[in-house]
């Protein structure tokens, strides 16, 4: 590539032609194959300022890079420029008032590893290289959320880049139209966010429970008898507790159920809250009291470095009946063709999440009581088609009885998505949108405002 077609732009640039490439182009879902035309990481702001900048002269679409977890992909993309923050990591304390202050770059693991041995806890996401601040932009779930609430509840301060590189902060006092979209809404729209500020709960030397149980000898109809004491269980938990349990169906496995999250109290207690499941026959639980460190690092050492998978997430406002409990569980009892792991996931809702109202922040359905997860992993490339048209098929039936989806669980070629991901809030955010970023500048398959000009090209792309 001609470098006086690259000339003003900063940081480590990336093109094709370099042999980091084929490296740097890849997100943690390695089902994603995309091509960007150049990869910008940038060191600091004013990078991404100039990069920007480029972007607009050369008439080269953005797209917004942290950790590179986007389920879809949305984060590069073909013949495009990626703006890739995840050098922008630096992490400040203030002691004095309890106040993260974070570069937008860094993932949950440098913050945890940072907070964590300054004895404080962050209710961060649990995978550990997501970047905090696409989880957070997407209202951020993890398993401190029912005591803490979700990510972008403890946010007090954003500075973003806009469309015309200038820096700008958001906070409830300054912009605060902008920092309420933010807060749910974010991933990917508006600019890009360069630094977050985060009020942490008050340092204690409690420890955390780290829960986890399953299940010997699981069966459809175990599977579908566990998922109705959650639904039962789940509106009356202590709010010291968040679970995500899973319901699976594994390549040389069979059949399971798996849960884990956290307690912030003590394990004697945690086996008396879960004790409901211990009804269902084969129930196994460990539980050890350990540091919030300790515990988020046992988390994370469960993650693989990469997958590839298809998957997505819905919000249950209701209960099920028999029938429909009975369903869910009949989804994963054949998964598709290459399939190494299928499953259902549970993730709680509630406690602190509910304190907060559904329009105080762009993250709207604050009232559901769990996001039900759906995902299929596989290893050759020969089964992806297969695989994403299995899950493809199976979402209709969860759609028909889920109100909303996940935007940082997000799915393509969702009809109607700005609705489908913030609800009634949709339409403030369009407004928003227009203000910040008039000319749409930050643009993507799923970006505010980009639905009624791409429709048509939506309903085309693979998924």
């Amino acid at each position: 590539m001609d470098s006086m077609f690259l000339k003003g732009l900063t940081g480590k640039v990336v093109t094709p032609k370099d042999p980091i490439y084929e490296e740097a182009r890849q997100e943690w879902n390695r089902a994603i194959d995309k091509f960007p035309l150049v990869i910008v990481y940038c060191e600091k702001k004013q990078d991404v300022v100039n990069a920007i900048q480029w972007a607009r002269k050369h008439r080269v679409d953005i797209r917004i890079r942290s950790g590179g977890h986007h389920y879809e992909g949305y984060s590069t993309g073909d013949c495009v420029l990626v703006i890739d923050i995840s050098r922008l990591n630096g992490l400040k304390l203030d002691r004095k008032r309890n106040i993260l202050k974070m570069e937008a770059g860094a993932k949950n693991t440098e913050v945890y590893d940072f907070i964590g041995s300054n004895g404080y806890v962050f209710p961060g996401g649990t995978c550990p290289t997501v970047g905090v601040s696409g989880f957070t932009l997407g209202g951020g779930w993890g398993l401190s959320s029912r005591l803490y609430g979700l990510g972008c509840d403890s946010l007090i301060e954003l500075e973003l880049v806009n469309y015309e590189g200038k820096i700008i902060k958001a906070n409830k006092s300054c912009n605060a139209d902008l920092f309420w979209a933010c807060r749910g809404a974010g991933g990917g729209n508006f600019g890009v966010v360069a630094s977050m500020t985060f009020q942490l709960p008050k340092p204690t030397n409690s420890s955390v429970t780290l829960v986890r149980f399953f299940y010997v000898g699981t069966t459809r109809e175990k599977q579908a008898q566990v998922m109705n004491i959650w639904q039962s269980w789940l509106p009356e938990l202590d709010k010291r507790m968040t679970l995500v349990a899973s319901f699976y169906n594994g390549e040389g496995e069979g059949l399971g159920i798996f849960a884990n999250g956290f307690f912030y109290g003590s394990p004697e207690r945690a086996r008396k809250i879960l004790q409901p499941f211990a009804e269902v026959e084969g129930f196994r639980i460990e539980l050890e009291s350990l540091s919030f460190l300790e515990a988020v690092k046992k988390i994370e050492a469960t993650y693989p470095p990469s997958e590839k998978f298809k998957s997505t997430g819905r919000f249950v406002q209701r209960t099920y009946s028999r029938g429909e409990i009975e369903n869910l569980a009949e989804l994963i009892q054949r998964p598709a063709e290459g399939s190494v792991y299928a499953a259902i996931s549970f993730y709680a809702l509630g406690g602190e999440i509910r304190s907060v109202g559904k329009r105080e922040t762009a993250f709207f359905y604050r009232n559901s009581r769990y996001i039900l997860g759906f995902q299929s992993v596989w290893t050759d490339d020969a089964f992806a088609s297969a695989n994403r048209e299995w899950l493809r098929k199976r979402f209709e039936y969860i759609k028909s009885i889920t109100v909303g989806s996940y935007v940082n669980f997000p799915i393509s070629n969702l009809r109607n998505y700005e609705r489908e991901y913030f609800g009634d809030n949709a339409e403030r955010l369009e407004r928003v949108n227009k203000k910040y970023d008039p000319f749409n500048v930050f643009r993507f398959p799923q970006g505010l405002r980009y639905r009624a000009e791409k429709d048509t090209k939506l309903t085309i792309e693979p998924v």
